[in-house]
């Protein structure tokens, strides 16, 4: 695993370029547009910076992590990679189109593509290339470079070896703690998240409690670091949406339903930090 893509430099995407290039690898990151690139290569900057300011990262480190990664729009360039982890939007469409170019593009035999998805059927991708067995889902947790966690979730058509060598990479070189899934509609920690998340939002719509002191009880009483409605403005409305959407797409228990809080804020781009409002105001 010295040869690594990464499909998208969101949030996501940036933190596992980061992580990858800091453990050594060389890493060629994709995205759709000039714009998209300079905001993700703007994105690890700020990451690296911070890490270096806190005294976690030496800057001669920060640094070899700098020269270990490319910027490119040309999905050609990831031809030679032996592990390609896609982190676009989480919208199954646009999944499948980029697990379609993959299939088409990455010529290894035994390289292994994987997704950051947080709740698509992983076998959903998988069969939408000629190598299901090398498909697997990788889902890392914001921020990535400081939370420790990755879920590795298999097919049903997922190899034993390619769930091996995922495993050992994200435990090695990424120093991560990894828990394994079925692939089941939001995995282990969105399953038990989402219904959380959804259960403030209708607790904040029917006016029972004001958004600070629901996350206040939640963080004073509960010792929690962040109440569901300020950690739903940390993953983004649309992303909860989406999760929630397939929760319920698989599940059908009325708890996973969508709030029409929830939707009403997606659709007027009220997405939370990223948008700078949500919950609460990021605006400076």
């Amino acid at each position: 695993m010295e040869r690594i893509g990464v499909v998208g430099c969101g949030l996501m995407g940036s933190g596992i370029a980061e992580i990858a290039a800091r453990s050594g690898a060389d890493v060629i990151v994709i995205e759709r547009n000039p714009e998209a690139l300079a905001a993700g290569v703007e994105r690890i900057e700020r990451s690296l910076n911070r890490a270096v300011s806190a005294g976690k990262v030496p800057e001669e480190e920060a640094n070899k992590a700098r020269g270990n990664l490319s910027f490119t729009e040309d999905f050609t360039r990831l031809a030679d990679r032996q592990l390609v982890i896609e982190a676009v939007a989480e919208d199954e469409a646009t999944k499948v189109q980029v697990f379609k170019k993959l299939d088409a593009v990455v010529s290894d035999p035994e390289a292994i593509l994987a997704t950051n998805t947080s709740s698509i059927p992983i076998i959903k991708l998988a069969m939408s290339t000629r190598r299901p067995e090398q498909v697997i889902g990788m889902h890392f947790f914001n921020p990535v470079p400081v939370l420790r966690l990755v879920e590795v979730i298999s097919s049903l058509l997922t190899s034993h070896e390619t769930t091996a060598r995922v495993r050992e990479y994200a435990s090695g070189p990424l120093n991560k703690q990894v828990i394994t899934s079925p692939d089941r509609a939001g995995f282990v920690v969105n399953a038990l998240l989402i219904p959380y998340l959804l259960s403030a939002v209708r607790m904040l719509e029917s006016g029972f409690a004001s958004a600070e002191d629901i996350d206040t009880g939640m963080v004073v009483g509960c010792a929690h670091p962040l109440g569901p409605l300020a950690l739903t403005d940390l993953i983004g409305l649309d992303t909860t949406l989406a999760v929630a959407e397939s929760l319920y797409e698989e599940f059908k228990e009325s708890h996973l339903a969508t709030p029409p809080l929830l939707s009403r804020m997606v659709q007027a781009g009220l997405l939370g930090r990223k948008s700078g409002q949500g919950f609460y105001s990021y605006k400076k």
